[in-house]
């Protein structure tokens, strides 16, 4: 049996003029399949076995009586994507072209054709003729009258050749637009890391890298020219509240618009970069004096007083703002970048909310506050640091039921430092969850040393930071101190602040359900001002609502206040908790509060927080008080009865 293959049809043309050539080369190259298969058969018929068959070419011919003419057929058949392998040429073709400027004219349409020249006389210097054409090694001569077996060896080979060449040249094109599309998106990775080298990656504006050369290039510029320029330096006031409240995803949302709102505001050779977290710096250049940079941060601050809509909330974004000028406030990049620094941070300590032009000494502050986190990392080594008590005060009855546990910091050289003023620094520089965990071991040893002197036992709250909350092993951390100290899990309170449950309530429950099964209490701490939702509110497995004392601070001037307050009173009895007011200070706040319904309250209107001696000294004071109206309620209650006892049982 015989088993065929396809056949390979190329295209051919001749060019001469005598028309019987043309019918030669039809007798003598086969094409069509009618000649292949006879041919077959011929074969099959004297070798008598089967066999596999290659592949044998057929032709497709056609043919042109003068060289214009063929050509035109060769630009013809390239613009039906069906081009020529090879041509057949004679050199001889009058009146037109001869058989040289034919090749020449054809090559200049398909340099790919293979060529044969057919030539019957012998006046030709051929080595002449192979130079004009340039030694090509598309080309082969024959002289007439020439043998079958010539043509159709030339013809099988220079298609062949034309085929691999065609098929060569389709591989190294599409070689090329492999290598062109990679390259293209090389050129496209580049560009793109580039970018984020110099960019930051949430807001696309300049970063840290490209801000330093854009401040390089305007003080060389404002030197060489003799002009000023200004940096501002925007910092965001209460951002980590809207991070702890609603979650970095949003915070993300603010960044990005706040932004915005700057890149707004910058002309054409302003610069607003951004340093990272919730800074921001703003180069304006080419300034006549310091109040025209002012103007333009002005302008910005204008531009933040908007309203930002986070979810279903509308943020109201402020900026503490420190400005520094080329050349008075220094004539470094570091230089004025650290003025402005120094000067930002002392809007902050103005209240926040405001501009603040860079003035000698500010840079002290700066400076201080380095030096006082330097500080910090060593105050835990160095036993620095101390616990003081704040009682808390049944509002009722006036007796003490528990403290709160406030750290204190008592430097050497500054003395003693509240809370306010390290805790943010310790947030910063990553050393809260160690004070925290000190905290909570000392405060559970505290209340156990009181229980073995035979002190009323009472409950020790701790303050926990959004850190520590969802550490990951806040549990094992507090079980640990319980059992160091030896303390029953009723008598540890923990404080979570309001934004820190809402930042992710959901993850907040589960961690407030593993609290309430060690039996610890849960106070929510600065209720208010953390946008809680009241679906969240009542699935916490919280004991104490702690209202924030910026609403107790005007409740007797402010009658909103106490309206808030009367809500949040009323909220947490339905909800069966307790009510606690922080920060009271008067005795008509302490009379309102009671009027109102509040169940406990502490503040300076019974005791600042004081070291555990003292403390240990108000429960004293305290239990014999309660002592004292005890037998003197018992002495009037059974006064009567008193009439009729033997005289020396009195």
């Amino acid at each position: 049996m015989t088993t065929a293959t396809p056949q390979l049809r190329r295209r051919l043309l001749v060019v001469d003029d005598n028309p019987a050539i043309h019918e030669d080369f039809r007798k003598i190259l086969p094409s069509g399949a009618r000649e292949s298969s006879e041919l077959l058969a011929a074969e099959l018929l004297l070798l008598g076995e089967p066999k596999v068959l290659t592949p044998r070419p057929t032709f497709e011919i056609d043919a042109a009586l003068q060289g214009q003419e063929g050509v035109e057929r060769v630009r013809q058949a390239l613009e039906e994507g069906r081009p020529y392998a090879m041509a057949f040429i004679d050199m001889r073709m009058p009146p037109g072209w001869d058989g040289l400027e034919t090749i020449e004219r054809l090559w200049e349409v398909d340099p790919h054709v293979q060529v044969v020249i057919c030539s019957a006389h012998a006046d030709y210097d051929w080595t002449d003729v192979v130079a004009r054409l340039d030694h090509s090694d598309r080309l082969l001569v024959i002289k007439k009258p020439f043998e079958a077996i010539e043509v159709l060896q030339c013809a099988n080979a220079l298609t062949r050749k034309w085929d691999n060449e065609r098929i060569l040249r389709q591989q190294v094109e599409q070689l090329e637009q492999v290598v062109e599309a990679r390259t293209q998106g090389l050129e496209a990775a580049n560009k793109q890391l580039r970018h984020l080298a110099t960019h930051d990656s949430l807001t696309g504006l300049p970063n840290r890298v490209l801000l330093d050369d854009r401040l390089t290039q305007a003080a060389a510029h404002a030197e060489r020219d003799g002009h000023s320029f200004a940096v501002a330096m925007f910092d965001l006031d209460r951002f980590k509240v809207v991070n702890d409240s609603f979650g970095h995803r949003a915070g993300d949302q603010l960044i990005k618009e706040v932004a915005y709102r700057l890149g707004s505001v910058a002309r054409n050779t302003d610069t607003v970069a951004r340093l990272g977290g919730d800074e921001f710096l703003f180069i304006m250049d080419r300034l006549a004096r310091r109040e025209d940079a002012v103007q333009i941060v002005r302008r910005a601050v204008e531009a933040l007083s908007q309203p930002i809509r986070i979810g279903d909330v509308d943020i109201h974004a402020t900026a503490s703002i420190g400005i520094a000028m080329f050349p008075t406030d220094g004539k470094g990049v570091d230089t004025l970048i650290a003025n402005a620094d120094a000067a930002m941070y002392c809007a902050k300590q103005r209240g926040r909310n405001n501009i603040q032009c860079y003035a000698s000494g500010m840079n002290a502050i700066t400076q201080d506050k380095v030096k006082l986190e330097s500080d910090l990392h060593t105050a835990l080594a160095l036993n620095q640091l101390e616990l003081h008590f704040q009682p808390k005060i049944e509002t009722a009855s006036g007796a003490i039921y528990g403290a709160e546990a406030l750290v204190r910091w008592r430097h050497p050289e500054r003395g003693l430092i509240p809370p306010g003023e390290f805790i943010p620094l310790a947030e910063a520089c990553g050393l809260i969850d160690q004070i925290g965990a000190w905290v909570v071991r000392e405060a559970c040893g505290q209340a156990r040393a009181w229980q073995l002197q035979g002190l009323p036992s009472l409950r020790v709250a701790v303050n926990l930071s959004a850190l520590q909350f969802r550490s990951g092993n806040l549990q094992q951390m507090l079980a640990e101190a319980l059992a160091a100290a030896e303390l029953e899990p009723r008598f540890l309170e923990v404080e979570i602040t309001e934004s820190a449950l809402m930042s992710d309530p959901e993850e907040s429950v589960k961690i407030l359900e593993q609290l309430s099964r060690m039996g610890v209490v849960v106070s929510v701490d600065d209720f208010g001002t953390g946008y809680s939702s009241m679906a969240y509110l009542r699935r916490f497995p919280i004991d104490k609502l702690k209202i924030d004392r910026t609403f107790i601070g005007e409740l007797i001037s402010r009658a909103d206040d106490a309206s808030i307050v009367r809500a949040i009173v009323s909220l947490a009895h339905n909800l069966r908790l307790k009510v606690v007011a922080e920060g009271v200070e008067t005795s008509e706040q302490l009379e309102l509060l009671r009027s109102l319904g509040c169940d406990q309250y502490q503040g300076f209107c019974f005791s600042p927080a004081v070291p555990a001696a003292q403390f240990a000294a108000l429960l004293v004071e305290s239990r014999n008080k309660a002592e004292a109206e005890t037998d003197a309620l018992a002495e009037r209650t059974h006064s009567r009865l008193a009439l009729y006892r033997p005289r020396g049982q009195r």
